[in-house]
């Protein structure tokens, strides 16, 4: 009877756990993983063949259009709405001629805060206008002042 009533009560706890979030819920990426790279070298007039060998198989091949072709991703992060990112080429009679889509598209403010989780800083503790002699120059960050040159400005150097 005891080890039904710790066998109940285990089970009770491990459901009222998984409940309250406890419980790891990994992340899920599905779709395509395209390299920044390969889509950077897609060009206006590259044909279908090259476009497949370059990026791979496309998530979407409507069999309504065959001149359209999409690469889609989904990012699903514990606790954070899912995001999704897509590509789409545009073909005529089998050439590339149009490319649209968000798939690198980065929230500035996310990479600043993972940069920071993993203590790198992008930009270096500098100013805004890269000043880092600790005065206030009223230049507007082109190395020549409102009153004249200043003796730091690459043409006083020459």
């Amino acid at each position: 009877m005891q080890k039904l009533i710790r066998t109940l009560g285990l089970a009770m706890m491990a459901t009222a756990i998984a409940g309250c979030g406890l419980v790891y819920t990994p992340d899920v990426q599905q779709g395509n993983l395209l390299d920044k790279k390969n889509v950077d070298q897609l060009q206006p007039g590259m044909t279908k063949r090259q476009v497949l060998v370059l990026l791979g198989t496309p998530s979407v091949i409507s069999p309504f259009d065959q001149d359209r072709w999409d690469y889609v991703s989904t990012f699903s992060h514990r606790g954070k709405p899912m995001t999704r990112r897509t590509l789409t080429l545009t073909f005529n009679n089998d050439t590339l001629v149009r490319t649209e889509g968000d798939f690198f598209a980065q929230d500035a403010e996310q990479l600043l805060k993972d940069s920071k989780k993993y203590k790198a800083n992008p930009t270096g503790d500098a100013e805004g206008d890269k000043n880092t002699s600790g005065k206030k120059d009223d230049d507007g960050g082109f190395g020549v002042g409102v009153h004249g040159s200043s003796d730091d400005s690459p043409a006083s150097k020459r």
